[in-house]
């Protein structure tokens, strides 16, 4: 048995992206991050549909047409494949734990 709290290192100067699992038509992926926002014109623009949640933390994903999520502990959001977005802000003081799955 794994723990999805388990082997959270000390520095995540960068997201620290880890697949827990990946199937044909899915894939689960534990994002870690502390801090980090994607600026100027990178965007994420995804061919698979995204399901995330927010295990611990919190952040703000904006998307393209400047409209704004924020997530806290327990919130999560669908991000349609294509759906250009990115992190503008998650906590720098605390890890903020993500877990997101891609789905066709």
């Amino acid at each position: 048995m794994t723990n999805i709290f388990s082997s959270i290192p000390e520095d995540i100067s960068t997201e620290i992206f880890e697949d827990l699992l990946v199937r044909d038509s899915f894939r689960i992926e534990k994002i870690l991050s502390k801090g980090q926002s994607i600026q100027g014109d990178n965007w994420y623009d995804q061919e698979e549909n995204e399901w995330v949640i927010v295990l611990d933390g919190s952040g703000v994903i904006v998307y393209e047409d400047g409209s704004e999520v924020k997530l806290a502990k327990g919130d999560f959001l669908n991000i349609p494949a294509h759906a250009k977005h990115k992190v503008k802000f998650d906590e720098p003081n605390n890890v903020t734990v993500w877990l997101a799955i891609f789905y066709k």
